[in-house]
């Protein structure tokens, strides 16, 4: 398997745990282990708690960054000089997308 099929998978459960099914599937794993496991333990709580809060983080960054790449794609539309290679390195592994920055702040 090659590396960077895993690192597309990854990028895509990162992807998949920022939509709001999460957080059903969330409830319903919730529920479920309070129902058949061992109940509202403290150990049960807080690893509950945990997973929600990383879900709500998760949904918020993706929100931000999703906004921010608006916003950059705007900015390369209306400008002439941009290039519009730029536009979709959103779709690009993070290992890329750090060689599309290091080709532009050498072309400064």
């Amino acid at each position: 398997m090659a590396l960077k099929q895993v690192r597309g998978w990854l990028t895509n459960i990162g992807v998949l745990v920022a939509r709001p099914a999460a957080f059903v599937v969330f409830m319903v794993y919730g529920a479920l282990w309070i129902s058949f496991g061992n109940g509202l333990e403290w150990h049960s709580l807080a690893t509950l708690a945990t997973w929600g809060m990383t879900l709500l983080i998760q949904r918020a960054e993706n929100r931000d960054t999703q906004a921010i790449h608006a916003k950059l794609d705007e900015l390369l539309k209306v400008h002439g000089e941009a290039r519009n290679s730029l536009m979709t390195v959103d779709e690009k592994d993070a290992e890329e997308v750090e060689r599309e920055r290091a080709k532009v702040r050498a072309s400064r």
